[in-house]
């Protein structure tokens, strides 16, 4: 009986899948709407100066890191499902989650891209007066830790 309990609890992840793929969901659509917001404020401006041009490449950045947090929210739901539910949902090869370390492998490469498009839109943004290179460093020995992190795995 207490077997049969405790494997029936793992479907108690599906809570933490729903609300997760909501999450993802909400994230997707809000960065949609945000994109269709940014061009057509661009287009009402009818203002095509270089400071313009600027201030795009930052809002879609900023879009850029809404839809990879997006994909972070998805791969964890995809990953917890594949893990505690069923593996067998079609999904792409890279996709394909196994083990705990399959999917922290790939949340940390995703995290390693959400951590450089951030550190860009800083500098793209960058108005000399904020030290770059604090922000530029911590972020650069987030990612190399994290690299060396997946180095030391050994190789399947």
């Amino acid at each position: 009986m207490i077997n049969w309990l405790i494997a029936s609890a793992r479907y108690l992840i599906i809570i933490a899948v729903v609300a997760t793929l909501i999450a993802a969901t909400a994230l997707l659509v809000f960065g949609a709407v945000e994109t269709i917001v940014v061009i057509a404020e661009v287009a009402v401006k009818l203002d095509f100066s270089s400071k313009t041009a600027k201030q795009l490449l930052v809002s879609f950045i900023e879009i850029v890191d809404v839809f990879l947090l997006a994909t972070v929210l998805y791969i964890i739901a995809i990953g917890l499902y594949e893990l505690f539910i069923s593996d067998g949902i079609a999904v792409p090869a890279w996709l394909e989650i196994h083990t705990l370390d399959d999917l922290k492998d790939k949340l940390i490469a995703v995290v390693i891209v959400v951590l450089g498009v951030a550190f860009l839109g800083q500098f793209v943004s960058w108005d000399g007066t904020s030290n770059l290179l604090v922000s530029g460093g911590g972020a650069a020995l987030v990612i190399a830790s994290l690299t060396y992190f997946l180095s030391q795995k050994p190789k399947k």
